[in-house]
């Protein structure tokens, strides 16, 4: 790399990916202004770092941090947007959800979780991850769940039996 841009570049991402638990690579071509603004913006509110790089660029970066996506992956106009595991998952939402769908200009290429490599359609497939507040409920519910029963069932007894005994006593 003779350009010290480009060194600052993949200097810059390889900090930023240091302490990144997750990441998803999208094809990012065909979006104007405005459209790749807004995708931004909702990406950062999710909590994710996102960058267009040249491809070169960012397989440096990876390989720097050990990362191999894959020679598919990084070809054409490509995004990265990573975070720690729950910006990742985000970020994914951010990209599948329903107008970036419809202008049918963002495809997910690949993605990175936990240290595990992931294809085009597992990346895809951590926008159906549920928020941490809905995993949280779902766990509640779940052990919460038999100690309701049990006590259901534990306050049927004496209330249909005072049914019973109003039932008589009418």
């Amino acid at each position: 790399m003779p350009n010290l841009v480009n060194e600052m570049i993949v200097r810059g991402m390889s900090e930023g990916m240091t302490q990144a638990e997750g990441m998803v690579v999208v094809t990012f071509g065909g979006l104007d202004v405005a459209e790749t603004e807004a995708i931004r913006g909702q990406v950062a509110e999710a909590g994710a770092s996102m960058r267009m790089v040249r491809n070169r660029l960012a397989r440096l970066a990876l390989s720097e941090k050990g990362i191999d996506l894959g020679v598919d992956s990084l070809q054409g106009n490509v995004a990265i947007a990573w975070g720690d595991s729950e910006a990742a998952i985000g970020a994914a939402k951010v990209f599948a959800s329903k107008d970036v769908k419809k202008a049918k200009k963002v495809a997910f290429r690949a993605g990175l979780l936990d240290g595990e490599v992931l294809d085009a359609a597992e990346a895809a497939s951590l926008a159906d991850v549920p928020d941490r507040d809905t995993l949280n409920a779902q766990i509640l519910g779940v052990i919460s769940g038999p100690a309701r029963g049990l006590a259901s069932v534990i306050q049927a007894v004496p209330s249909a039996t005072a049914r019973v005994l109003q039932a008589r006593a009418d």
